[in-house]
């Protein structure tokens, strides 16, 4: 058998990031509903076609679309090694259904892994990245300074509009409003939830999250 797990935490603690180091550490599937949506788009699925006129009215996604989505992935064979959820769910109703889709599989989660950093690391970090507009190189301020070139052709870095310190700021009381219940909800749960410091290096936040799911698959 392998490792179900989820990953959750606000907006710019490393979610994506860390999601692809353990599904490589593990050799699963990294299932974003993001980028489920798009691989929808382009396949052009029953399923997709659905998607669609939400995508292109701008609208969101309801949730038993999205769950639609999560039960495709589950019922193929991709994920019968294990998965690893990143970002989702993002709410208790999206969470309740999920919960329905694993039970009516019999599948248990091993582990839901909670990567936590304070408010204004995240503030920064998001609003501190910067895009180049010739060759599309991300990089931060922390790394480059303030109203510095690309590093890597020269040409003038840009801060993006959703990486505004206000909007981020947003986003952030969206997360608090919207999916930090989930945190009390798995702590409730029989899988249960571990929370892990998102501060430092990304081997040594991996690590700590490999660390969390010792324990939690020890304890259960």
């Amino acid at each position: 058998m392998g490792v179900r797990l989820i990953i959750m935490g606000p907006p710019g603690v490393g979610k994506g990031t860390q999601g692809e180091l353990l599904a490589e550490r593990f050799g699963i599937p990294r299932l974003s509903t993001g980028d489920m949506i798009r691989a929808a788009l382009s396949a052009g699925t029953p399923l997709g076609e659905r998607v669609r006129v939400y995508y292109e009215a701008g609208d969101l996604v309801p949730d038993d679309v999205v769950l639609g989505l999560i039960a495709e992935a589950f019922d193929g064979p991709e994920t019968a090694g294990g998965f690893l959820l990143d970002g989702f769910p993002r709410t208790v109703a999206q969470a309740d259904g999920l919960g329905e889709l694993l039970a009516a599989r019999r599948i248990e989660l091993d582990a839901v892994l909670s990567l936590e950093a304070p408010e204004q690391e995240l503030v920064e970090r998001i609003s501190g990245r910067r895009v180049c507009e010739a060759c599309g190189l991300v990089t931060h301020v922390r790394a480059v300074g303030d109203d510095a070139p690309c590093p890597a052709c020269g040409c003038s870095l840009i801060q993006r509009s959703d990486d505004l310190a206000e909007t981020v700021r947003n986003r952030l009381s969206v997360y608090r409003e919207q999916t930090e219940p989930l945190l009390a909800y798995y702590a409730r749960s029989g899988t249960g939830l571990t929370a892990v410091d998102g501060l430092g290096t990304k081997e040594a936040i991996r690590d700590r999250l490999l660390d969390a799911l010792r324990r939690a698959e020890t304890a259960a």
